[in-house]
């Protein structure tokens, strides 16, 4: 994720604050320090991060932290608040029918983005459509249909058309009944006067309610002219970051920002439609300091159960009276699923993320991952029966469903065993009065400070 050394370096920077009942200058210099390096590292315009580091140095040795606070989570809470304003407020995008204009160059991730956006607005209850008039790159036509198609929304686009205006004429036509239109423009390896008379035609056609910059996140600090030359152009009202999945930095994006006085209005990650969330300062920065996002946390769970069906076809209240099967445990596995990336999952829940996953081994998550798609071919073996009841399931039957799976019996009974805990889990449970399970839910509430690094904190 962006900045995510940042995360890595406070976080450990912040550990050396435990016990403390009182923090000196030499510490808050500490974490400045680190703040700055990591900072500059990910390519953040020097003057903002002297600007960020000294509003943190102030607000630390001048401030009086609330009765009850620890030294650890006051200057956390600075961090956080400082960090969330730095990254400034999120780019308004209203659900109403409006029309979005998407610039950018080559490389950028414009076409992906357009599709990933008319999925996220479809998500919404909104209908989108996507306007493709690139007629410049090979293929640019191509992608955008598959992408679309992909998203499940309405395309248009003519590959033989070679005036990008009449394109997008046409289009605002062909997609009047859209409530949402996404216009892709063409790209260049730089800004030159070709490309910002293509846009500027363009737009005046469009008359689009919103353009949006898309950046690569990897861009370093030519981030900043390339935003600057867009202003003047175009105008910009937000910024849409885009392949935060990968080792980007992100930092020039935030000089992006700043330089246009705009926002972030999207992140991407990932290929597919789904990998996009709506900049949101901060579950973005809670997530960044190991604090968790359950905002972003309940939308995913919540689309995952409509995915698979969860609302309709199961019924957790029935596995609490004690039927909890191969098939219940193959339906949560699709929901987690389609939450998407696991790591990105583990990052939304408040102790969860941070400090803890940096502890696993690089591929603990792909690991986890590759254990569920084993689990879901080897229960495509397995008989109503078995699947119902797993108890039956012996050694001639393991035998049975390796031969039909191709996969290891050490594989079916980690499958087997995995059942078998979250049953007696379940168990656990059961025949709790609704007291007990008030009480249970307030000590999950309640419990250690470090579950999300803000514990005793008031609003947080």
């Amino acid at each position: 994720m962006v900045l995510d050394n940042l995360g890595s370096s406070l976080r450990g920077t912040l550990d050396n604050l435990r016990g403390k009942s009182r923090i000196s200058e030499a510490d808050i210099e500490d974490i400045v320090k680190e703040i700055q390096r990591s900072l500059l590292q990910a390519d953040v315009d020097v003057a903002l991060v002297q600007e960020l580091s000294d509003n943190i140095e102030t607000r630390a040795l001048e401030e009086e932290p609330p009765a009850g606070t620890t030294p650890r989570d006051w200057v956390l809470r600075i961090v956080y608040e400082e960090l969330v304003e730095l990254v400034g407020e999120s780019t308004d995008i209203p659900l109403e029918d409006q029309t979005i204009m998407l610039a950018g160059l080559y490389g950028s991730g414009k076409t992906t983005t357009a599709a990933k956006m008319a999925w996220w607005f479809s998500t919404k209850g909104l209908r989108p459509a996507i306007i493709q008039t690139d007629t410049d790159r090979p293929g640019a036509y191509d992608q955008a249909k598959e992408m679309a198609e992909r998203a499940e929304v309405d395309f248009y686009g003519d590959p033989d058309a070679e005036d990008p205006v009449e394109i997008a004429r046409e289009g605002l036509e062909a997609t009047e009944e859209a409530d949402v239109r996404i216009v892709d423009t063409a790209g260049r390896d730089g800004l030159n006067d070709a490309l910002i008379e293509q846009i500027e035609r363009i737009e005046a056609e469009v008359e689009p309610d919103r353009d949006l910059l898309v950046l690569d996140a990897a861009m370093g600090q030519s981030a900043k002219s390339q935003a600057a030359d867009f202003q003047t152009a175009i105008g910009i009202d937000g910024v849409v970051i885009t392949k935060l999945d990968g080792t980007a930095k992100g930092g020039g994006a935030l000089a992006a920002v700043d330089e246009t006085d705009s926002t972030i209005a999207f992140l991407g990650s990932g290929e597919t439609v789904k990998d996009i969330e709506r900049f949101e300062p901060s579950g973005f920065i809670s997530r960044l300091l190991g604090m968790g996002d359950l905002k972003q946390l309940t939308e995913r769970v919540e689309r995952a159960m409509q995915e698979t069906g969860d609302e309709e076809d199961w019924d957790p209240e029935q596995m609490l009276e004690g039927t909890f099967t191969l098939k219940d445990m193959r339906k949560q596995m699709e929901t987690m699923n389609n939450m998407g990336p696991l790591d990105q999952v583990m990052d939304m829940i408040p102790g969860m993320g941070g400090g803890l996953m940096d502890q696993l081994p690089d591929d603990a998550m792909d690991v986890t991952q590759e254990r569920m798609r084993d689990f879901d071919v080897i229960m495509d073996s397995m008989t109503e029966a078995e699947l119902e009841n797993p108890r039956i399931i012996g050694q001639s039957r393991t035998q049975r469903i390796c031969h039909g799976s191709g996969k290891p019996e050490e594989r079916v009974r980690e499958l087997l065993e995995q059942h078998k805990q979250m049953s007696q889990m379940l168990k656990q449970f059961q025949g709790m009065g609704d007291g007990d399970m008030e009480r249970m839910m307030k000590q999950m509430q309640q419990g250690d400070g470090d579950m999300g690094g803000m514990g005793g904190m008031g609003p947080f």
